[in-house]
């Protein structure tokens, strides 16, 4: 899962950023309302964390752009106000969660946890494709029954295409979902981990194909189609 963070306070960023990608998440930090505004636009995540009293644009504008625009990511407010009209206002605007600092990173993720699991409940939890079954809650690829080995940017890779089954994701857009905007992902780096799937996914049912130039994606394979 890509975590945005939206923080400003450097201390703070770098503890729950560490942690989180302790627990597996892989995690972009915005500095500012203005930036985490525009990174949240960009469609890469699937989860904001969003600080309250940010430079450029606070808290509340953010989250009512990012509303106002149909983003639907579940966005946990993390914050040092905690009066019962900051929390009621937040929750009207769309926030799903709502944490007053300070507050313990265990319970930071239990929330991520929980609010991850009601927005997988209101859509699809479970990708079934041929004999593959993608459960996208527990991280886990089974291929008839059988657990698959997957890293985490592995799986990664085959989330983002099997969601898109049939429909080609470009490099580009691999890249953004995987490594985000302060990361050194590169195509090249992509290739690698799609290669490392499709090997792993052989004598599955389904393929990953290179549409040259472009991107990828995944499909039956042709014998096991009928």
């Amino acid at each position: 899962m890509r975590i945005l963070l939206i923080e400003d306070t450097p201390d703070i960023a770098f503890a729950i950023s560490m942690r989180l990608e302790d627990e597996g998440y892989s995690v972009t930090v915005a500095r500012d309302g203005i930036e985490g505004e525009a990174l949240a636009a960009a469609a890469a995540h699937d989860l904001i964390i969003l600080d309250i009293n940010l430079p450029g644009m606070d808290g509340f504008s953010v989250l009512r752009s990012i509303r106002e625009s149909g983003n639907n990511l579940p966005v946990v407010v993390i914050t040092a106000r905690y009066q019962i009209a900051d929390k009621v206002g937040l929750l009207d605007l769309g926030a799903d969660d709502y944490l007053v600092k300070p507050f313990d990173l265990s319970e930071l993720v239990a929330r991520i946890r929980a609010v991850s699991r009601r927005h997988l409940g209101a859509s699809k939890p479970v990708l079934k494709l041929g004999n593959v079954t993608i459960d996208l809650g527990s991280r886990a690829v089974m291929v008839s029954g059988e657990p698959l080995d997957l890293g985490r940017r592995e799986f990664d890779v085959l989330e983002l295409l099997a969601s898109r089954s049939g429909e080609t994701v470009s490099k580009e857009n691999l890249v953004l979902k995987l490594f985000g905007y302060e990361d050194s992902g590169t195509p090249n780096a992509i290739e690698l981990l799609v290669s490392r799937v499709r090997r792993k996914l052989e004598g599955s049912s389904i393929e990953i194909i290179t549409h040259r130039g472009i991107g990828y994606f995944l499909r039956i394979r042709e014998d096991d189609s009928a």
